[in-house]
């Protein structure tokens, strides 16, 4: 458990230290603006390009993994959708930002890292294949349902050509793909743009959780929604729990490469979700809660899943 901790405890600290300068040290959540720029636009596609680059391009096509993590998603975003539209009675626009919240993890900002703690540089292919993959279905996701709720305005054509424009100019996707393209020609880029990468690469994890830190403390939690404890118990629990089976039954994958799904679905709600309600201005202050209380409680899920990974109570050969 003292090992657990140990990797854990950084991680988390980062995320810590990130939400006490904010907290010391008052400044507008705009003035994240930059830091966010560099990490999306440029430390973590760097990540996402170097691990990719260097890995075989066999192990880049594993579709019923994809499949299997993807599928795991959008039954967890399905179960909170349906019982959000029971409750609130046909309330698409705001089922759909509770889905995403219990579903749509930060795998972004935390899974990259944390994921390369826990098991190495071989976790970097199923993190970027299940970043990309789920990503490109939130992109499509959320203005589809949007469009359904009557909370779209655009045409469908527009509207379908700003979801493909989303996808196919996103960093991480662009990124991901010149990594595949390397890896497929076998190209080393020369020994002085390498080392750029590479600090650029080492610098994703702590700006990234550091600004997470920042956001949270820039987002106090005013109340506490009912929703917030299927929601967190569909995040935290549900979600890492049915992958874990679905990839189990679905295929025969190597340790690393399960775990590292199982460890990404468990991760909380990702900040993106409120970047969504705020665009369609639903939900907005319960979508900001969800992430803080999910990242909260995430401290003792994380650590305490790890833990069962490294001590092998959770078996990697459920189905043998």
């Amino acid at each position: 458990m003292s090992d657990v901790f140990g990797l854990v405890m950084p991680f988390f600290g980062l995320i810590l230290v990130g939400y006490i300068v904010a907290r010391l040290y008052r400044q507008p959540l705009e003035a994240l603006g930059w830091m966010n720029t560099f990490i999306v636009y440029v430390a973590l596609p760097a990540l996402f390009f170097q691990l990719l680059a260097r890995t075989p391009v066999e192990k880049l096509t594993e579709w019923s993994y994809i499949f299997g993590s993807v599928f795991s998603t959008y039954v967890v975003f399905s179960l909170m959708f349906a019982g959000s539209l029971l409750t609130e009675r046909g309330a698409i626009a705001e089922a759909t930002i509770k889905g995403l919240a219990a579903s749509y993890g930060n795998i972004g900002y935390m899974g990259p890292g944390l994921a390369l703690l826990a098991f190495g540089e071989e976790a970097a292919v199923p993190v970027a294949l299940i970043f990309c993959f789920e990503n490109i279905v939130h992109f499509a996701v959320a203005p589809m349902m949007m469009a359904l709720s009557g909370g779209e305005k655009r045409p469908p054509l527009q509207l379908a050509f700003g979801v493909l424009k989303k996808i196919v100019l996103h960093p991480f996707i662009i990124a991901t793909a010149a990594g595949v393209a390397a890896a497929y020609v076998q190209l080393r880029p020369p020994v002085p743009l390498e080392r750029l990468l590479d600090y650029l690469a080492q610098a994703a994890a702590p700006c990234a959780l550091f600004a997470m830190g920042v956001t949270l403390a820039l987002r106090p939690l005013r109340r506490m929604p009912r929703e917030m404890a299927p929601l967190a118990a569909l995040k935290l629990v549900v979600h890492p729990l049915l992958c874990y089976f679905v990839l189990s039954w679905v295929g025969n994958f190597s340790d690393v490469w399960l775990f590292s799904a199982v460890l990404l679905a468990a991760l909380p709600t990702a900040t993106n979700v409120f970047v969504i309600a705020q665009q369609y201005h639903v939900w907005v202050e319960r979508a900001s809660a969800s992430i803080l209380v999910t990242t909260c409680l995430s401290v003792g899920t994380v650590t305490g899943l790890l833990y069962m990974i490294k001590s092998g109570i959770l078996p990697a050969d459920l189905f043998p």
